[in-house]
């Protein structure tokens, strides 16, 4: 086929307008889509190590935040494709990009240990969503819906394990089904309709 020319991208020129900066925009929805994927895979190999009749309850919390992070992984890969980014083609380029090494585990970690890492991921990602919200909030309302939507999900997962470290009520009430992902499931496919 031959070389065609490359259109405006109407969608992308809005946002330049509105005074976002697009590449630090996908700069940073590719930096936390690779947390959010490696929070996945790290919250399989925690759930894991959660053993005994104390571990089988934090399990079920971790399983929860563990395929919310799938959701949020999901959420912005449409928003980065749209906006003309794309993601590294190597895999493990792609891991370590998200620099989370501290979520990794091995039988002797005990389950505080776990729970201290399992909070340490969600805080990062609150932070992470929030640079996002900032830099969208009246300027991208796509980017910023998604964003606060991730978010809120983030804050209710720091929330859980700060309950179960702090014994710091919640408000926590196990969702309906693993994956509910109540804020997200508009944004992501992944998880079907369970």
């Amino acid at each position: 086929m031959a070389a065609a020319k490359k259109h405006k991208v109407v969608g992308v020129e809005v946002l330049k307008k509105n005074g976002v900066d697009v590449d630090k925009l996908l700069e940073t929805l590719v930096y936390n889509a690779s947390v959010e994927f490696v929070a996945y895979y790290y919250f399989t190999n925690l759930r894991a190590f959660c053993t005994g009749m104390e571990g089988e309850g934090i399990k079920g919390v971790i399983e929860d935040a563990r395929l919310e992070d799938l959701s949020h992984f999901e959420s912005c890969i449409d928003r980065i494709y749209q906006l003309g980014g794309e993601f590294p083609t190597d895999v493990t380029e792609f891991c370590k990009l998200a620099g989370a090494d501290f979520l990794q585990s091995t039988k002797k970690t005990t389950l505080r240990q776990i729970l201290e890492k399992c909070l340490k991921a969600e805080q990062g990602a609150i932070v992470n969503w929030d640079i996002v919200c900032k830099m969208t909030h009246g300027k991208d309302p796509t980017t910023y819906e998604i964003a606060s939507s991730i978010l809120a999900e983030e804050i209710e997962h720091e929330a859980w394990f700060l309950e179960l470290l702090d014994g710091r009520p919640s408000g926590h009430m196990r969702r309906r089904y693993s994956g509910e992902r109540p804020h997200t499931a508009k944004h992501s496919r992944s998880l079907g309709d369970l």
